[in-house]
Formats: structure tokens, C-alpha cells, sequence
């Protein structure tokens, strides 16, 4: 990074800031056009706009990082020291949603059995201690 100028440098960073803003407002406006917003009865899959809303904000956070954060100028075994928990945090993220959807739809589709109902208290027995409880 010693070998940059400050002009070279800070043309870099303009450079950037412009395509982040830009990236911003193509997002935003997908947004919109997506939802029906800008034109009337315009409707998008969710799916394909959460997914192009996702990549678009991986490229933002790549030259967020690499170039902000100067981590592009950066040894290799430092990148990889940084940026591996980051990739298993976001393993981990999308692992307990997964696991979490899973037993949200595990709870709605169980039989109507008592063996599958869990007890939820009413509270109508709150307070009340039967003369039993502490007789051993």
C-alpha cells in the first residue's frame, strides 16, 4: 500500500463510494418496482428479489471490506484468518433458521393427540399451594 499515492488513493475511494451508492439506489429501486410501487400491479417473487437484494448487498460488504477495511492489501493468511469465522458465523446463522423453521413446522403439523399437545399453563391455578406440596 506504500507504493499508492494519496491522489491515486483517493481516486480509489471515490470510485468506490460511487458504485456503493450506486449499488444502494438499484437496490432501492428494485425494492419498489418489486413491490408495485413505482408501477401499478407490478408484483416480483419474493424469492428472486430477496436474492438479488442479498447478492447485491455481498458486493457492498466486499468492497466495504476489501477496500475500506484495506484488507485487500493484506497478507493472504490474514484474510483467511479474518474472514473464515466470519463465513462459519454466517454458517451458524443460517443453520439455526433452518433449524428454527424446522420446528415451527414440526408444532403446526402434529396430530391433535394429547401426546403431542404441550401443556400450556392458564394461570387460573397461580398462587394456590395445596396443602400436599411440602409433605414428605
Amino acid at each position: 500500500m506504500a507504493s499508492h499515492s494519496y491522489e491515486n488513493l483517493k481516486k480509489k475511494f471515490l470510485h468506490t463510494i460511487i458504485l456503493l451508492a450506486v449499488i444502494t439506489v438499484v437496490e432501492v429501486f428494485i425494492a419498489l418496482y418489486g413491490k408495485g410501487y413505482i408501477v401499478e400491479g407490478v408484483h416480483w417473487n419474493h424469492f428472486w428479489m430477496g436474492s438479488l437484494m442479498v447478492v447485491m448487498s455481498l458486493v457492498k460488504a466486499y468492497f466495504i471490506i476489501f477496500i475500506f477495511m484495506h484488507l485487500k492489501y493484506e497478507m493472504p493468511g490474514m484474510v483467511r484468518s479474518i474472514l473464515f469465522p466470519t463465513l462459519l458465523l454466517v454458517w451458524a446463522i443460517i443453520a439455526f433458521l433452518m433449524e428454527g423453521k424446522y420446528w415451527g413446522h414440526q408444532r403446526t403439523t402434529s396430530g391433535d393427540d394429547a401426546d403431542n399437545q404441550e401443556y400450556v399453563p392458564t394461570g387460573e391455578n397461580i398462587n394456590r399451594i395445596s396443602p400436599d406440596t411440602f409433605i414428605m
